[in-house]
Parts: structure tokens; C-alpha cells; sequence
């Protein structure tokens, strides 16, 4: 299952920031617009993956339902 999100790049003197708009916390820099979009791909990455340690952190010995979620935007 493939996820769209929505990455914005802005020029900057020192090179280009980029976020993304549906990710808070995913934001990164780079000097080229390839190399920010490296860094954003890896910092979306880590978001997600603390998200999850957070999570299951969160629900240890709680009884919950987990499913799927696709979202047809």
C-alpha cells in the first residue's frame, strides 16, 4: 500500500529547506534540491519510526485493535 504525501522544497541562499505539509516534525536542508530530497525521504522515515516506538510505548499491556487505514484523498 503506497502513501502520497506532500513534500514542498523552498530555495534558500544556503541550498533548499524541505517539509512535509501532512508530517509535522518532517523537515530537513541540503544544498541541492537531490540531496533535500534524500534527507526529507530519511526524515520522513525516522518520524514514522519514532511515531511507532512512541505508540506502542504508549499501549504496553493495554488491550487495542489494530487495522489498516487507507485514505483515498
Amino acid at each position: 500500500m503506497a502513501t502520497t504525501f506532500t513534500a514542498v522544497f523552498e530555495k534558500v541562499n544556503e541550498g533548499y529547506i524541505g517539509f512535509v505539509e501532512e508530517l509535522p516534525g518532517a523537515n530537513t536542508q541540503g544544498k541541492t534540491l537531490e540531496e533535500t530530497r534524500a534527507n526529507l525521504r530519511e526524515a520522513v522515515e525516522m518520524v514514522l519510526k519514532a511515531n511507532r516506538i512512541l505508540s506502542e510505548e504508549s499501549l504496553t499491556g493495554k488491550q487495542v485493535v489494530r487495522e489498516p487505514l487507507q485514505l483515498d484523498m
